[in-house]
């Protein structure tokens, strides 16, 4: 099975041990994994700015780089999204684009969608907190939104409840935007640290050590207010959870 990483911006830049890890996950389940080195920004901030003039041609350019592939993957759930359900504004009717929305995955919904993970050989003996990222939850499906009837599920959480003395604690409010959303947060500030911090302290009350996501951009916001506000609290992408956990079992 052939895997094209697709390592996006922030994790690039400023967490290069997120995409290793998952690098490492792939290969430990036979994926033939590369990585196309001509990858650029999905063009995200740009569309969600309104910045379509700019997002466009990075959008092309995905189309073009990963288009030959048999199938894409990121420990990011935002960019996939925006690859699934944004990118139609620029790219509908170009040849190869449904395939590309078809084979691009977030890392846990590859493992569990397509590879059909059912046990994890490892040990994270942790009190470990879940942040539900809305792209991931609510445009991806990783998950059951509070707001909707139905089964209770979570595909991040399905793999992390594989682990062995790994404790899942829950907060209160488990589906809560943490309030990072991008220019949301340099835009809205105030606003946005206020979220993030309710979140935080929402994940502590519940008895959290560590938090975790499939988003490094909300960890990042995260990570940026917990360590300002002396929060006895580890952040780390799901992708470093579970690769840690195999090289301890």
């Amino acid at each position: 099975m052939q895997v094209a990483l697709f390592i996006p911006c922030y994790i690039d830049q400023l967490y290069p041990r997120v995409g290793m890890a998952t690098l490492e996950i792939l290969e430990r389940r036979g994926c033939d994994v590369v990585f196309p080195a001509a990858q650029t920004c999905c063009g995200q901030p740009m569309s969600n700015t309104g910045c379509n003039s700019d997002a466009r041609p990075l959008a092309e350019r995905f189309l073009e780089i990963f288009a030959p592939y048999q199938y894409v993957v990121a420990p990011s759930g935002s960019c996939v999204a925006m690859v699934r359900h944004h990118y139609d504004e620029f790219l509908a009717g170009r040849p190869g684009f449904e395939e590309l929305k078809a084979k691009t995955f977030e890392l846990c919904e590859f493992l569990v969608d397509v590879l059909k993970v059912e046990s994890w050989d490892g040990v994270y003996p942790h009190k470990v907190g879940l942040h539900s990222s809305c792209h991931g939850l609510r445009e991806l499906g990783m998950g059951k939104p509070s707001e909707l009837v139905g089964v209770d599920f979570s595909k991040p959480g399905q793999l992390l409840a594989m682990l062995d003395q790994i404790e899942l604690v829950k907060p209160q409010r488990p589906d809560e935007c943490c309030g990072f959303g991008g220019t949301f947060a340099v835009n809205e500030e105030a606003v946005s640290c206020m979220m993030g911090t309710d979140r935080l302290q929402d994940h502590l009350s519940a008895g959290a050590e560590v938090l975790t996501a499939a988003d490094m951009s909300c960890l990042m916001h995260l990570q940026g207010l917990s360590g300002r506000k002396k929060m006895p609290l580890q952040i780390k992408h799901i992708a470093e959870i579970l690769n840690e956990s195999e090289a301890k079992s």
